[in-house]
């Protein structure tokens, strides 16, 4: 079935006439994302367009606490930069990831401030709700951020409250370590970074 002869939207429909106005999965190209990433929480991946879930109160709590401990960790130090989604990383062709938090170090950073960075040393996700997100953080993130040579991954999972670090080694993510309540997460990238584990976990209690 051709473009033309699909499917018009009925009550309680898709809205088929949108769709058609949008390329196929597997067909998206950068600019066309760049273009709806204007107004959405998307993500490229091999050229197929990954509707995000919009971020809970909890989500941001971790990433901002991440965040803060990141540039604690750095104080002092000339050291590259950190930042927070949103901020659209280019990590191969037709496919494009935004970590929640994100460390360049020097020379990482793009040449042209106005443009998108092409290359990120650290990447954290927390993990949202939902079997989808879970595997992609797990799996689909794992892979693409190994092939793209992102030294360190993390992800802080608050549903079965645990840190998971991921190096770079011969090319694919390894685990250098899955901290649980009681310990604290560290990388080899950067020794000053020890995020505690029941702290940040302790954002997702319910308020007393």
């Amino acid at each position: 079935m051709s473009r033309q002869q699909s499917l018009t939207s009925s009550l309680g429909t898709p809205t088929w006439e949108v769709a058609h106005l949008f390329p196929d999965q597997g067909r998206w190209t950068e600019t066309e994302f760049f273009e709806l990433h204007s107004n959405r929480m998307v993500e490229l991946a091999d050229g197929y367009l990954e509707i995000l879930p919009m971020p809970t109160w909890l989500h941001q709590l971790m990433v901002d606490y991440l965040a803060d401990l990141l540039k604690q960790s750095l104080r002092g130090k000339t050291v590259g930069k950190v930042l927070q989604a949103p901020l659209p990383i280019r990590l191969f062709v037709d496919t494009i990831r935004e970590p929640d938090v994100m460390y360049f170090a020097p020379g990482s950073e793009p040449a042209n401030p106005r443009s998108y960075p092409t290359k990120v040393d650290l990447a954290m996700e927390v993990v949202s709700e939902g079997t989808e997100a879970r595997r992609r953080d797990y799996e689909d993130k794992r892979r693409g951020y190994a092939r793209a040579g992102v030294t360190e991954y993390w992800i802080v999972d608050p549903d079965d409250r645990k840190i998971v670090v991921l190096v770079l080694q011969n090319g694919t993510h390894q685990t250098h370590g899955e901290f649980a309540i009681g310990d604290k997460a560290t990388g080899l990238l950067i020794l000053e970074l020890k995020i505690d584990v029941a702290e940040i976990m302790k954002l997702g209690d319910p308020a007393r």
